[in-house]
């Protein structure tokens, strides 16, 4: 499937379903960059159904209070949690998974929103390009260390859990090159300055590439989760909303994104209830979601890269190098592995 620009539009045009409800009274849940845009009105919408636990997972301690406050006044929600986690920092996102393994806790419903959009190279204190070291590793890494406890989370009280990753339509309108996806290191690649550098093309598409690897890790993921594993995992477009995530923008682009905005645009709250749909839905037959990609309350196809033989051999390719990147910043990852999917992906 592709979509164009003007399919993108009527999209846009559409008007959102309500947000869907359910109980979800003694479960715990976690959201990534839980304090602004789309995941904070998502965490609203969750601290409404009473959870057990409700974790705003934050980068900023003092941004990240104030959401805590504002969450109270505006739902009446007592039982939120702030902790802190910088997805720029493999240190920090283990720190993370390590409390939350020695807390002892249960983990229902983990929202993956926390993301970045960069237009420069800039390199985090590990070494990679901050946005692909967020969306594509970070990200993978919280999941893979947190799985374990979502597995016996099932186990123990006889419920199946979420793992949400936000995604985004834009995956539909990016590619790799076959050379790259043929060639030695992709993942490095990738990451390079110098292929960051290579033409003002590659950082451009920079954000719609992490995107389109979000799509393919949770495939890849659910692709090795034995069919018997009481996990679903899914990917979520919440559609072009309000959002910080071009707070960067200047000039020309910054004028020509305001007028989007204006023309095109969600707010935040409409665009956080494709995160909540995602989450919750099909509390009857949940296997309707695993793998799939959600848009408009909806599974949707993939884009046509994404299905091709190009596109799956990218994606065992990704995977295979992720496993083996994390796992040298974390040797559980290794262990996770081996233990919880399978050795090759599933047809």
């Amino acid at each position: 499937m592709q979509i164009s620009f003007w399919s993108f539009v009527c999209n846009q045009w559409t008007t959102p379903k309500p947000v869907l409800t359910t109980d979800l009274a003694g479960k715990t849940v976690v959201v990534l960059g839980a304090n602004t845009g789309i995941g904070f009105e998502a965490t609203k919408h969750l601290a409404r159904m009473n959870p057990g636990r409700l974790i705003l997972a934050c980068r900023n301690q003092t941004k990240g209070e104030a959401a805590l406050g504002k969450l109270k006044a505006e739902t009446g929600y007592t039982k939120a949690e702030l902790w802190i986690v910088d997805l720029a920092d493999f240190a920090s996102v283990k720190h993370f998974a390590q409390r939350f393994e020695q807390d002892g806790g249960r983990l229902d419903i983990l929202v993956e929103n926390a993301g970045v959009a960069a237009w420069d190279y800039v390199p985090t204190k590990d070494g990679w390009e901050t946005s692909l070291q967020v969306n594509d590793l970070s990200t993978p890494l919280m999941a893979l260390l947190l799985l374990p406890i979502m597995v016996k989370t099932a186990k123990d009280h006889a419920t199946i859990p979420r793992l949400v990753v936000v995604s985004s339509e834009v995956h539909y309108w990016v590619t790799i090159d076959k050379s790259l996806i043929e060639g030695p290191n992709l993942f490095k690649v990738l990451g390079s300055k110098e292929y960051c550098h290579s033409t003002p093309k590659v950082l451009e598409d920079r954000y719609l590439l992490t995107k389109l690897l979000n799509v393919f890790f949770v495939r890849a993921l659910n692709a090795r989760l034995p069919p018997a594993t009481p996990l679903v995992v899914n990917t979520v477009n919440p559609g072009y909303c309000y959002s910080e995530l071009r707070r960067t923008f200047s000039g020309i682009r910054l004028m020509l994104d305001n007028l989007m905005q204006w023309c095109l645009a969600f707010t935040t709250e409409q665009g956080s209830r494709q995160l909540v749909w995602a989450a919750v839905a099909h509390q009857d037959d949940p296997d309707k979601l695993r793998g799939q990609y959600i848009t408009a309350s909806k599974v949707e196809e993939v884009s046509d890269f994404v299905l091709s033989p190009l596109g799956a051999k990218a994606q065992d390719r990704l995977w295979d190098e992720m496993v083996e990147i994390l796992g040298k910043v974390d040797p559980k990852v290794h262990d996770i592995v081996d233990k919880y999917l399978s050795d090759s992906p599933s047809a």
